[in-house]
C-alpha cells in the first residue's frame, strides 16, 4: 500500500495515499490550491463550499475535455476509413487497368 502524502490545499493540511507519485501529489494539490485562490480565497483557509466549487469546476473541464478526445478519436476514424476506402478504390481501380491491359497486349508464348 501507498504511504500517504501530506499536501496543504486551502490554508489546510490533508494526508492524501494514491497510486500517483509524492511530486505528482503535490503538483495536482498545487492546481487545487491555485484554483481556490482564483477564487477569491484570499483567507488563510478556504471554506469547504469553495472546495466543492473548485472540485465542480476541474470535474466540469475534465468532461468538456472528454467530449472534445470523443469528437477527435470519432472524426479521425471517419477520416481513417475514408482514406482506406479510396486506397481501396484507387487499388481496385489499378489492379483493373492492369489486368486490361494484358488483355490487350497478352503475354506472348
Amino acid at each position: 500500500m501507498d504511504m500517504p502524502v501530506e499536501v496543504k490545499v486551502g490554508g489546510f493540511s490533508y494526508r492524501v495515499t494514491g497510486s500517483a507519485s509524492d511530486a505528482e501529489m503535490h503538483r495536482l494539490a498545487a492546481i487545487v490550491d491555485q484554483r481556490l485562490r482564483r477564487l477569491g480565497g484570499h483567507g488563510r483557509h478556504s471554506s469547504p463550499h469553495a472546495l466543492l466549487l473548485v472540485a465542480m469546476t476541474l470535474v466540469h473541464e475534465l468532461e468538456e475535455e472528454r467530449k472534445l478526445r470523443e469528437q477527435v478519436e470519432a472524426r479521425s476514424k471517419e477520416m481513417l476509413q475514408s482514406l482506406l476506402q479510396r486506397i481501396e478504390a484507387a487499388l481496385e481501380a489499378d489492379d483493373a487497368a492492369a489486368a486490361a491491359e494484358q488483355e490487350q497486349h497478352p503475354p506472348a508464348p
